[in-house]
């Protein structure tokens, strides 16, 4: 949401309005503690979407998930335990969140943003600022997700 403040404010905000077909008066009018609110609420959805794209070892528990990971001593909760030892901090950096934030940015954002802009007659310009805000912010959440969990 600190991407979107600066993005959609003083260094994209006019032509984001613009493009968008925003004006002041749909603002004021705007019920904004719901917005905001829901803003929330997407954007923890948003980073819970973001954590399995870079922290890969989620995919090795998945992979065990029905093979008995869980029960304390067995054979795979043994060796996902040996795995997670040898392995467990490997790409967990932020470069490596960032890397996979950006990829989700552009091959997952943008085309989604797109194809609604497309139908909805919007502007090559609407587009870039609209995905532009979804790649610094996925490229963001995924670093700071990798680096910290």
């Amino acid at each position: 949401m600190a991407v979107g403040a600066l993005w959609y404010g003083p260094l994209f905000g006019k032509a984001s309005m613009e493009e968008a077909g925003m004006t002041i008066e749909k603002i004021e009018d705007a019920n904004m503690a719901k917005i905001y609110g829901v803003a929330t609420v997407f954007s923890i959805l948003f980073a819970g979407g973001i954590l399995p794209i870079v922290v890969h070892q989620m995919g090795a528990y998945g992979t065990l998930a029905n093979l008995g990971v869980d029960t304390a001593g067995s054979e795979t909760n043994l060796y996902f335990a040996d795995f997670m030892a040898k392995y467990g901090n490997e790409f967990r950096t932020f470069k490596h969140g960032a890397l996979h934030g950006a990829m989700t940015g552009i091959f997952m954002a943008l085309p989604l943003i797109g194809t609604n802009a497309l139908f909805e007659r919007k502007s090559w310009k609407y587009i870039f600022i609209n995905a532009g805000s979804w790649l610094v912010s996925a490229t963001l959440v995924g670093g700071v997700i990798s680096a910290w969990t």
